[in-house]
């Protein structure tokens, strides 16, 4: 089977670590995934929104990372309300184990917040949320 292409959303003022330990874990052999890293964090010059939507629409799943501030992040609450609208699968990691992390603010009251572990990753990724 053939990796799924994924948008990850993360706050860049406070997560970026979190970010490239993910995209580290997509270099392990037999990973189910490829990052096509295309959050940003200044907004691009025109309409940052559509370019955000063509960029979610390349890929088949976006994974939102969690941490302390994500509610704060404007512009990972519009790249999960983006990847809703496309009607893309998406799901919320638990990015800091052993800290308090929100969700986006776009996030629906059912949205779960998952614990980020490799098997987990692994069956989210195969659709089983």
């Amino acid at each position: 089977m053939a990796a799924k292409r994924v948008f990850i959303a993360f706050d860049y003022d406070h997560d970026e670590d979190l970010r490239n330990l993910l995209a580290g874990q997509a270099k392990h052999p037999g990973t189910p995934f490829e990052i096509l890293n295309w959050s940003v964090k200044d907004p691009f010059p025109g309409n940052w929104v559509e370019k955000v939507r063509q960029r979610i629409r390349q890929t088949e799943l976006t994974i939102v990372i969690c941490g302390r501030s994500t509610h704060t992040a404007t512009g990972v609450a519009t790249e999960l309300l983006i990847t809703r609208q496309e009607g893309h699968p998406y799901f919320l990691l638990w990015g800091r184990p052993d800290a308090p992390c929100t969700k986006p603010t776009s996030a629906t009251p059912t949205d779960v917040v998952y614990k980020w572990t490799w098997d987990n990753l692994k069956a989210l990724i195969a659709g089983n949320r």
